[in-house]
């Protein structure tokens, strides 16, 4: 049995830094210790902040941060960045601009790194989402490495995603190309004190208005700005608060997490078949074997996967 670190409950950072760890590097306990959290999760409201490289993604999520911290609320938040080549760490681990928070017992900052996977999150983002609401932080932040083709992934797990652009960038092309549209719940053109900011927030309002009369939520588009007084930063949050009543006085906020519960219980199930799968594979033996005999095109991957299907059922009766 696993036991959580002594702290972990009575809000010791440290502690929740542990469990992350734990978790993060898929130790032997990390299963049992997510167990254990499951029944005390489901409280806080989870953001997610997406957008192209250099859109200003973290000094606008250190200025939200600032803003819910003066409404005396706790804020974890999870800025996922690109994997070192070398090392396979977060590259940009070191989130200068959220040092300001380094103190700040209502605030906790992870840094994790892609470690290769596609769609602009780690792996475990899920689960140290599930840490972080089980230690009751009110508000967790998830900040994507950016958006591109396959870097949607924030949608299945935020509550809210806030989509960043910047102008002058040709993010309005790029927003329709990478699907943006579907998956902003809100929209923030930062840097709005540069050329452009009022062009910009012009095109994507009038994107918002081709769509379909079906669509109930409508994003709005709001104007920030990071530097001296922080302009729409109170707005920004605002916004987000409208969304979550909107999600909740509609019933889509309970129905989204039950469905988004499904389908994490499949995910598991594939990762847990796929580990059974990989532990055949990487053991000498009959599916090493076969999977040479499909190297050599002696027999189609169709036969084998099912031949190897039929091995590890068998295996576990």
């Amino acid at each position: 049995m696993a036991d959580l670190p002594q702290g972990f409950w009575s809000g010791e950072q440290r502690s929740l830094a542990r469990v992350i760890s734990l978790v993060e590097n898929e130790m032997p306990e990390k299963d049992e210790i997510l167990r254990k959290l499951y029944q005390h999760t489901g409280r806080s409201y989870i953001l997610g902040f997406t957008g192209s490289p250099g859109a200003g993604k973290s000094s606008l999520v250190d200025s939200i941060i600032r803003e819910i911290r003066r409404r005396k609320q706790t804020v974890g938040v999870i800025a996922v960045d690109p994997s070192s080549p070398f090392t396979g760490g977060a590259f940009l681990g070191d989130r200068i601009r959220m040092n300001e928070h380094a103190l700040d017992d209502g605030v906790f900052v992870r840094s994790m790194a892609t470690r290769g996977s596609l769609g602009g999150l780690a792996k475990t983002t899920k689960e140290v989402v599930k840490v972080m609401d089980a230690f009751g932080m009110d508000w967790i932040i998830i900040e994507t490495v950016g958006v591109g083709q396959s870097e949607l992934d924030i949608m299945y797990i935020a509550d809210s995603t806030i989509v960043v652009l910047t102008p002058g960038a040709g993010d309005s092309i790029q927003s329709m190309k990478a699907g943006i549209m579907e998956i902003a719940d809100v929209f923030a053109i930062n840097k709005c004190d540069m050329p452009g900011a009022d062009t910009l927030a012009l095109e994507v309002n009038l994107m918002l208005d081709m769509q379909d009369d079906h669509i109930k939520w409508r994003p709005p588009v709001l104007k920030t700005a990071t530097i001296n007084r922080g302009e729409g930063i109170e707005e920004l949050l605002g916004a987000i608060e409208t969304h979550r009543d909107y999600l909740k006085e509609k019933g889509f906020f309970e129905a989204r997490r039950k469905e988004r519960t499904k389908n994490e219980t499949l995910d598991i199930v594939n990762y847990q078949w796929q580990r059974l799968v990989r532990k055949q594979v990487d053991s000498p033996g009959r599916v090493k074997d076969l999977l040479d005999k499909v190297a050599s095109m002696e027999v189609d991957p169709y036969t084998a996967s099912s031949k190897i299907i039929e091995w590890v059922i068998a295996d576990l009766k």
